[in-house]
């Protein structure tokens, strides 16, 4: 059984940083709203930084071993959490993007992601090191910070129904 390394997670995270982007920057082109067009655009721009984020950790990082109570325990957790849902999944995303007719939907599927990637990013500081975890401390506050600035546009359209 392989064991990831903490490069194995991180270039992931990568992968669901490039993904959001992807998305967000899909989502800003699709809306009209002025105002909705201008938070995808602001989380997409988000998403490129935290990425360079994870870059500059890869380059620098040296091998660290994960303390875990059973062989695989943190691989099979994570794997099952994986093949559960993937955050920003480019396959599933393009199946949900087509059904993103309207700011509300659009802000609900990103939601969803962002709770998504918080748990993904509290799991993944398991897999670095103590020097490593700061970081993707100020990843996981970016991130709340998208969920709420989400969560108080989708409450603004809501009130215009």
């Amino acid at each position: 059984m392989k064991i990831f390394e903490s490069q194995d997670i991180l270039l992931f995270a990568k992968r669901i940083e490039e993904n959001g982007e992807r998305f967000y920057q899909q989502s800003a082109d699709r809306l009209q709203d002025p105002k909705a067009k201008e938070l995808f655009r602001y989380l997409a721009e988000e998403e490129r930084v935290h990425r360079n984020v994870f870059e500059r950790m890869l380059s620098t990082m040296e091998r660290f071993d994960v303390k875990e109570t059973y062989e695989g325990e943190y691989l099979t957790y994570l794997q099952d959490y994986l093949d559960r849902r993937v955050i920003f999944d480019s396959k599933t995303a393009e199946k949900e993007l087509a059904g993103v007719q309207d700011p509300v939907s659009a802000i609900d599927f990103a939601i969803r992601r962002e709770m998504d990637a918080i748990l993904y990013f509290t799991e993944v500081k398991h897999f670095v090191s103590e020097e490593q975890q700061g970081p993707i401390d100020r990843i996981l506050e970016e991130e709340r910070g998208h969920f709420s600035k989400l969560s108080d546009l989708k409450k603004t359209f809501e009130k215009k129904k």
